[in-house]
């Protein structure tokens, strides 16, 4: 089974240049919708109510990547050097745009839940490049410890390329959202869940026609990344989870910040991924590709299921 799964980094997925600009429009316009939802106040939260907040980004940028590191070695014999690149690319971006909906949805802090997507969108220019650097190194070094070096080709990154290109794709619409918000707050409040609305059906589309054009792939390939996917996403879910209990975070809370952990910006890893000055096209990351689109896709089934569990859970209980 794996020799058949080793093929799957070589695939080279059908993309029109015209689709790729859309999807980097799209991005764009699902950041600045979320910035719209934020405001200065968000980021006091650090001051005020600091252990909730420190915990949720520690949980996002450091128990998370390193956990999905863990992961990746676990399944060392399962799943191919793409696949196990983009579980790490995935674990390094911050948390996803709808994370807030969900959370408020399972009846946890979406005050905590906002200020963690503030602070940890405007980290991620920096950890997410850091993170993937650091983890994704790591597993290369691993896995060319593991097999013949002539059998393994390298994915490797320009950093800086990679840094430029998160400030652009985050930090600009980022901005620019807070500044519209801050001038215009009365059509702020008009606009902002048309926009954030219409951001995730446009990115859903795209996922969906991408599957269409790949259709060969996908079902050559898709049950088997569907339980990766699964298993990372559990993990990510988990790991917040986990690590809020232990610092004793208040329920409500502890449901934000589990939440917070196990949904990811995916459509980042997708842009980045598209980006030929980060990833040279002719290196192997088909699996990498496969992994951020299903992800884009099972995160918001996860969270919407994991959200109405808990909307029926008592917070005494849970």
């Amino acid at each position: 089974m794996y020799e058949h799964l080793t093929q799957l980094d070589n695939i080279r997925l059908n993309f029109n240049p015209d689709g790729l600009v859309l999807l980097n429009i799209t991005l764009g316009v699902i950041m600045f919708g979320v910035a719209l939802g934020i405001k200065l106040s968000n980021f006091k939260k650090i001051i005020t109510i600091p252990k909730p907040v420190i915990v949720g980004v520690v949980s996002q940028f450091l128990i998370l990547p390193a956990m999905s590191f863990l992961l990746v070695v676990l399944l060392k014999d399962y799943i191919t050097q793409g696949v196990a690149l983009g579980i790490i690319l995935v674990a390094a971006c911050p948390g996803g745009n709808i994370s807030n909906f969900i959370s408020s949805l399972a009846k946890g802090n979406v005050e905590l839940s906002v200020s963690l997507t503030a602070v940890s969108t405007i980290l991620a220019v920096f950890l997410t490049p850091l993170n993937f650097a650091l983890w994704g190194g790591l597993y290369i070094d691993f896995a060319s410890s593991q097999t013949a070096s002539e059998l393994l080709k390298p994915i490797t990154i320009d950093k800086f390329q990679m840094f430029l290109s998160v400030l652009t794709l985050l930090g600009i619409p980022i901005v620019l959202g807070m500044l519209f918000s801050w001038k215009f707050p009365s059509l702020t409040k008009k606009i902002v869940k048309p926009i954030q609305t219409i951001s995730i059906v446009i990115f859903m589309a795209f996922v969906v026609i991408a599957f269409i054009k790949n259709y060969n792939y996908f079902v050559d390939y898709i049950a088997w990344i569907m339980v990766v996917v699964l298993i990372h996403n559990a993990v990510a879910l988990l790991s917040g989870f986990t690590f809020a209990s232990i610092f004793g975070i208040k329920r409500r809370n502890r449901r934000s910040i589990t939440i917070e952990t196990g949904i990811q910006n995916s459509g980042l890893a997708l842009v980045l991924l598209f980006n030929d000055k980060i990833f040279d096209p002719d290196l192997p990351i088909g699996g990498m590709l496969f992994i951020a689109a299903w992800w884009g896709i099972w995160h918001i089934v996860s969270g919407l299921g994991l959200a109405v569990f808990l909307n029926k859970v008592p917070l005494k209980t849970f």
